[in-house]
């Protein structure tokens, strides 16, 4: 299975952004998804998660903003980041939970300017 993030792009600050993740050879859609992030310097720290029943769990920093939500049928978890700020320029991972496939994949780089 390979994990496939895509979705970012350069954005001001106010702006909005749609992340994808699809999970690439994958039989079933997988359980438990996050979406993580890791800016310069800084550890990788976990956004948002989603389970296979959508439950769904967000870390304060973007609760408010940003939305997770699946498609099960096209193995595809997204992330809806709206009122970006700086502070949410990162790479942007997904992976399951709490076994994470390896290796990661690239992911995908939100840049937002101010």
């Amino acid at each position: 299975v390979q994990l496939q993030a895509s979705g970012g792009g350069l954005v001001q600050a106010g702006g909005s952004l749609r992340l994808s993740c699809f999970f690439s050879g994958a039989r079933f859609s997988p359980g438990t998804v996050g979406w993580y992030r890791q800016a310069p310097g800084k550890q990788r720290e976990l956004v948002a998660s989603i389970t296979s029943g959508r439950n769904t769990i967000y870390a304060d920093f973007v609760k408010g903003r940003f939305t997770i939500s699946r498609d099960n049928i096209k193995k595809t978890v997204y992330l809806q980041m709206n009122s970006l700020k700086s502070e949410d320029t990162a790479v942007y991972y997904c992976n399951t939970i709490p076994n994470a496939i390896e290796p990661w994949g690239q992911g995908t780089l939100v840049t937002v300017s101010s």
